[in-house]
């Protein structure tokens, strides 16, 4: 019995906050709304992509200019859509993505572009470069990557936070860039100072049309009588 007056409570609460004119209540529902809605993209991009996060902005010149600083690359799990291939593989079949231009020293590139963890730190941000080879070294295998507009490769390369770079395991892997969309990664590398101006929009559109709905419930002044002549 207790159970069932909790969820009368609840219900009465979640339609009193439907129904309700108040502002803090309308400003709830548009943020719910906003929330909902960002949600479901996101369910659905995991599904379509198997990997999270299925969008990663660009923020760096290193792999320039087959990837631009703000461009938006979609990413898939490392085997959907065809497995993951090696510079070094795709250049026997000569396929590949983001493959337009050659790397800086002037030669053409083959093979996929992978979002990995480095050294499987999460403290740092993930890298997106070229998967070149795949090593044995050490008894430990791994992908050894590169960025097209860079003149040496990631395991060569020092990390603050992380040190010198190690062959990039299969665990350390987030996905692979499937394609990507200029400019709109923009918005995920501003996303702070974007949620604030969204909040404002919001809160300022909720006043301005509370101001409204109160012009319009006024009543019309009473129309004064002319004296008579």
């Amino acid at each position: 019995m207790k159970t069932s007056g909790k969820r009368e409570e609840d219900r009465s609460l979640l339609s009193g906050l439907l129904r309700s004119d108040h502002p803090a209540a309308s400003f709830a529902r548009d943020l719910l709304w906003v929330v909902g809605v960002v949600g479901t993209i996101a369910l659905v991009l995991f599904l379509v992509s198997g990997t999270w996060p299925a969008v990663v902005a660009v923020e760096s010149e290193s792999m320039v200019p087959n990837m631009q600083v703000g461009d938006l690359v979609f990413v898939v799990e490392e085997h959907r859509f065809g497995e993951l291939l090696t510079n070094e593989e795709g250049m026997r079949t000569g396929s590949g993505r983001f493959t337009a231009y050659p790397d800086i020293d002037g030669d053409p590139v083959y093979g996929d572009v992978i979002i990995y963890r480095p050294n499987g730190a999460d403290s740092v941000h993930p890298i997106i470069h070229r998967a070149m080879a795949w090593t044995d070294a050490d008894g430990q295998g791994g992908y050894i990557t590169k960025g097209d507009n860079n003149p040496v490769v990631d395991q060569n390369s020092f990390l603050p936070g992380v040190g010198v770079i190690q062959p990039v395991r299969e665990e350390w892997i987030v996905g692979k860039a499937l394609f990507a969309i200029p400019l709109v990664g923009y918005l995920p590398l501003n996303i702070v100072p974007l949620a604030v101006v969204v909040l404002v929009i919001m809160i300022l559109h909720e006043a301005w049309m509370r101001m409204r709905q109160k012009a319009q419930d006024q009543p019309a002044g009473k129309t004064k009588k002319q004296p008579k002549s």
